[in-house]
């Protein structure tokens, strides 16, 4: 009895998924550059809250900046690579999707900044320059910057994506 000749793979489908290539396009995009001024401020924020001394309201704070951080990093990385198509329900509106994730980031780091502002005015006392305990002023109000200025890129990206859409465009870059 003779040995059966090894099997041969099926021939890919025609469907197949394709390997992962570099969306040159995006990386220089506005939405592309807005994207990772994101990534860079809104680590900005967290950081400098988690390295202070907080309570309070500053723990919402600190979740929403966490929170789209990894929400931006997940789409800036799922673009960038041009894989949304793999994302179910949403690859086909990745467009809108990003536009929605903007302005909901927007709307919500209206809400931290104003509690990063609040704590600023209500640690002011301590910004003295003899005051001998340590005091997160410095720290509040730097991420009272840093979450204006992600607010601002998040409502630009908005912006963006709203005129894209707009003009009929289906993809960001």
């Amino acid at each position: 009895m003779r040995p059966r000749p090894p099997r041969q793979p099926p021939p890919p489908a025609a469907g197949a998924r394709s390997s992962v290539s570099l969306q040159r396009s995006f990386l220089r995009s506005p939405i592309g550059v807005l994207r990772l001024l994101q990534l860079l401020a809104g680590a900005a924020f967290w950081i400098t809250i988690a390295s202070s001394k907080y309570q309070g309201p500053v723990h919402f704070a600190l979740f929403v900046s966490v929170f789209f951080w990894l929400l931006t990093a997940g789409l800036y990385f799922t673009t960038l690579l041009g894989k949304h198509e793999l994302v179910p329900l949403l690859g086909p509106r990745w467009l809108l999707t990003n536009v929605v994730h903007d302005l909901l980031a927007a709307g919500l780091y209206v809400a931290a900044s104003g509690i990063m502002i609040d704590q600023t005015q209500r640690h002011s006392y301590c910004n003295l320059k003899r005051y001998p305990l340590p005091c997160a002023y410095n720290a509040f109000l730097a991420a009272s910057v840093c979450g204006c200025f992600c607010l601002s890129l998040y409502l630009l990206s908005a912006l963006y994506g709203s005129c894209r859409r707009c003009r009929g465009h289906q993809d960001l870059a």
